[in-house]
């Protein structure tokens, strides 16, 4: 039986002004969606418009990734946003993002929240039904990536909004298919040949080994590589090469 398609994913446009953190050309040259950052915690117009015309220009998918207006924590610190706050933020990132996917030639295909708003809106119903207010006030059809099982796909499918659920081969799981958090020993999976073998088991057979030592059905249609980590486009090479060699077609989500 032949295995079912994985989107494979990267965050990317994560510089701000002369900082850069991402080879986001060598990236686009590996993923099939590119989750740009929109300037909240990381990006800024001249980047975003960069990467738009990059991905745009290899038939890569553009998907927002909002975030908390964190430039100095890049996003991960924990904040306290009302939600008719944060659903008007949410909105004015993906807007701001389309104005330049849309100049060159693409548009904005799907949302995915950042860092420390990722991981909220996975218990947290009330920030996730505010960046779902967010999208719809942006675009009603947009598609929310993220966890299986959160808070936020309930949301967004309560909505009506489509739902694409995402796995990491790079991040350490709980044995209830939520990541461990960042702050914690063994939160990153730092081995490269670890990370393209828990790649692979995703993608074939929808199961990953919990920080715990247990396993854990994790299904999911995209597949998360960082960039902003050492060897970034490197590994990132190795785990597609692996997954065509394996059998697991890499496209894009519909």
């Amino acid at each position: 039986m032949t295995p079912l398609p994985i989107d494979l994913n990267a965050d990317l446009g994560e510089g701000f002004g002369r900082w850069t953190l991402t080879d986001d050309e060598q990236l686009l040259s590996v993923v099939t969606s590119a989750n740009v950052a929109c300037g909240f915690h990381a990006g800024d117009a001249a980047t975003m418009r960069r990467v738009c015309a990059l991905a745009a220009a290899r038939g890569v998918r553009i998907g927002a990734q909002v975030s908390y207006r964190d430039l100095a924590g890049f996003g991960r610190r924990a904040m306290d946003v009302p939600a008719a706050e944060l659903a008007a933020e949410v909105a004015y990132q993906i807007g701001a993002l389309e104005v330049f996917a849309r100049a060159a030639g693409s548009r904005v295909s799907y949302v995915k929240p950042h860092g420390a708003l990722y991981n909220r809106v996975v218990r947290d119903a009330e920030q996730a039904a505010a960046v779902v207010e967010g999208v719809l006030l942006a675009d009603p059809t947009l598609p929310v990536l993220g966890l299986p099982g959160s808070r936020l796909h309930e949301a967004a499918k309560a909505a009506g909004l489509p739902v694409v659920t995402e796995a990491f081969g790079d991040r350490a799981y709980r044995a209830d298919g939520s990541l461990l958090p960042r702050g914690q020993e063994g939160a990153v999976v730092t081995d490269p040949d670890e990370v393209v073998e828990r790649s692979l088991s995703l993608a074939r057979s929808g199961v990953v080994t919990a920080h715990c030592g247990s396993t854990v059905a994790v299904r999911a249609r995209s597949l998360c590589l960082h960039g902003d980590t050492p060897g970034a486009v490197g590994l990132a090479r190795r785990v597609r090469e692996r997954l065509e060699a394996s059998g697991v077609p890499v496209a894009a989500f519909a």
